[in-house]
Parts: C-alpha cells; structure tokens; sequence
C-alpha cells in the first residue's frame, strides 16, 4: 500500500512539473492532476498490456517503436477522460510519456 502511494505522489509531481515545464500540457488544479496520475495509472495497468498484445506485428515491424505511440495513446486518453487535463501535440505526450516513465523507474529502484 505505502509503495502505491508513494508511486501515485511521483505521478502527480510529474504531472504538475510537466504543466509547468512543457507548453501544450495544461493540468486545471492539483486535484485534476491527482485525478489524472490515478487514470494513467490505471490504464497503464489494465489497458496498456492488452494494446501491447494485440500490436505485436507492427511492434516486431517498428522494431518496437510502436511502443512509443501506445504510451502517447494512454496519455490522450487520459486527457479526453479527465476534465482539465489537456494535452495538445503528440511530441508534448510523448516527452511527458517519457518523464512520467523515468521517474516510475527510479521510484521503483527505490521502493524495491
């Protein structure tokens, strides 16, 4: 339980560390970036392997590449689900995607 809290609280510090670095990537409060590090993490955890399944094919032929959009994809659909989180270009999905994952990766170095 402590080390789902503690990985929920660095998804909301990158959430609101990205809406004030990056241009295009808007979060209304820090309750809708709550709102909205609980929705990534949720579709990280169920929908995410299920699309990775299913694009096999195109990931063999993107050389695993098509990984990349399938992180952006959870992030637009994070977006669309939450009221006032906004993402605006896919290059501003992808950089968060890629700052959101590195910093699951460290806190999970530690908490493991």
């Amino acid at each position: 339980m402590f080390n789902l809290l503690i990985r929920l609280a660095v998804s909301t510090i990158v959430v609101i560390g990205a809406s004030n670095l990056l241009k295009g990537f808007e979060v209304a409060n820090i309750q809708t970036a709550v709102i909205a590090a609980v929705v990534l993490g949720l579709l990280n955890t169920f929908l995410k392997p299920i699309l990775q399944i299913l694009s096999i094919p195109i990931t063999v032929l993107t050389l695993g590449l098509f990984h990349l959009v399938i992180n952006v994809a959870m992030v637009y659909l994070a977006a669309y689900l939450v009221d006032g989180f906004r993402v605006d270009s896919f290059l501003t999905a992808l950089i968060f995607s890629f700052a959101l994952s590195l910093a699951q990766w460290v806190a999970g170095w530690f908490l493991d």
